[in-house]
């Protein structure tokens, strides 16, 4: 089910997969919007009912004007407000990952256990890919075409629009929330105090294995690495692997 929030006078959408289950909040990465997470809702069913937000300037949700770190996590602390769910687990993929453990280190209260995927406690992120990105192609098929071998990756992320085929996000505003995501974030990642797991595609160009591991030693006790055999995007490559990984880290005992 879709439903929306409003964050002042800006619009956030949500996908609600819905069920008996304890809610788990996810968190999209760049060029994906709420709807990445649909398998993985499906495989967690039902133990856990997922609720993914649409955020700012992605899918849904209105663009926004600003895409620093603290407009994305005060998106995210309206969005549990809105829900009145108490502490929940919250898993970020990328983007919505160094959002998940920065909302989690200022917001210890409201998270209970935390899943990060693939993206360090630096970032050094690249844009170039987004500038080469088409503006509109006339058909469904020509986009596919123009993002070959990426396609399957933005493919929830694909509309209609009256110029043609393009995407749900601006790429403006995807080069500004880039832009914004890079730097150093490891006072947030070290100051997480709830159970973490962290999950690193082996052919991951965006996080390092020396990196991961890094970021584990630093965390001692609370926090655990898993290496799965994909790419960046790994709840995409190893859809069962990650929902089972995920689901094993959830039944965990506290």
């Amino acid at each position: 089910m879709r439903d929306f929030l409003l964050v002042g006078e800006r619009k956030l959408s949500y996908l609600d997969f819905g069920g008996p289950g304890k809610p788990l909040l996810a968190l999209h990465g760049h060029y994906n919007e709420a709807s990445a997470f649909a398998s993985l809702a499906g495989a967690l069913a039902p133990r856990w009912r997922v609720i993914a937000l649409d955020q700012r300037g992605h899918g849904d949700s209105d663009r926004a004007t600003g895409y620093e770190r603290d407009d994305y996590i005060a998106d995210v602390v309206a969005f549990h407000r809105h829900l009145g769910a108490g502490p929940v687990p919250v898993l970020g993929h990328s983007l919505g990952g160094v959002n998940a453990y920065q909302f989690a280190a200022r917001h210890p209260d409201k998270v209970s256990r935390l899943i990060v995927e693939d993206i360090g406690a630096v970032v050094h992120c690249d844009w170039s890919f987004t500038t080469r990105l088409p503006l509109a192609a006339p058909s469904r098929e020509a986009l596919v075409a123009a993002l070959g071998a990426t396609a399957p990756y933005l493919a929830c992320s694909f509309r209609q629009r009256d110029q043609g085929w393009g995407f749900s996000f601006g790429i403006d505003d995807t080069v500004t929330s880039q832009k914004a995501l890079n730097g150093d974030h490891w006072e947030d990642w070290t100051a997480v105090s709830c159970p973490t797991l962290l999950v690193r595609g082996t052919r991951s160009d965006e996080l390092a294995g020396d990196h991961a591991r890094a970021m584990i030693a630093r965390r001692g006790r609370q926090a655990r690495l898993v290496e799965l055999a994909a790419g960046h995007v790994v709840h995409h490559d190893a859809p069962e692997q990650f929902a089972a990984e995920v689901d094993d880290f959830l039944a965990e005992p506290c």
